[in-house]
C-alpha cells in the first residue's frame, strides 16, 4: 500500500535542502574550527581580501548580515590582529578594512580546509552530476524568488 501521509514524491524538498545544508554547515563548521577559525571569520577574511567590497557598509551587504553584526565580527578580528580599519581621508563617515600580515596568514590556512571541503563534496558526483546540481539549484532559487 502506497505511503499516503506525506506529499507525493517523497520528503518535500525544501526540507531535504534544509536538512543537507544543515550537515554540510555542520562538517565545514568542525574543519574550520579543527584550523583554528570559524565560516563566519572565513567569509568575512574572503570578502576584505577580495578588496570589492571596500567599506562596512558593502561589506555587511555582501555578507548579508547587518552593520552591528559585521562590526562585532570586524572588532573580533581587529583584536586578534587579523584585520586593520580606517576611515576614508576624502568621507569620514566611510570605514575601510583590510587584512593584516597576520590575517593573510589565517586567511590562506581557512582556504585550505575551504577548498578540502569542497573538493570532499565534488569528489560525491560526477562532473555532469555537478553541471546538473548547480542548474537544479539556480532553477529552484528562481523558482521562489520575485
Amino acid at each position: 500500500m502506497p505511503d499516503m501521509s506525506g506529499p507525493p514524491g517523497g520528503t518535500p524538498i525544501g526540507l531535504r535542502l534544509s536538512r543537507t545544508a544543515r550537515v554540510l554547515t555542520q562538517a565545514f563548521e568542525r574543519a574550520m574550527a579543527e584550523a583554528g577559525g570559524s565560516v563566519s571569520t572565513w567569509q568575512v577574511l574572503l570578502l576584505v581580501r577580495s578588496g570589492e567590497w571596500g567599506t562596512q557598509a558593502k561589506l555587511a551587504e555582501a555578507l548579508g548580515v547587518t552593520g552591528a553584526t559585521l562590526t562585532h565580527h570586524l572588532n573580533a578580528l581587529e583584536r586578534h590582529g587579523l584585520v586593520r580599519r580606517w576611515r576614508d581621508a576624502g568621507n569620514r563617515r566611510v570605514q575601510r578594512v583590510e587584512l593584516t600580515p597576520e590575517g593573510e596568514a589565517v586567511f590562506e590556512r581557512l582556504r585550505e580546509v575551504a577548498v578540502a571541503h569542497d573538493a570532499r563534496l565534488r569528489a560525491a558526483l560526477s562532473d555532469a552530476e555537478l553541471a546538473q546540481l548547480g542548474d537544479l539549484l539556480d532553477r529552484l532559487r528562481a523558482a521562489v524568488e520575485d
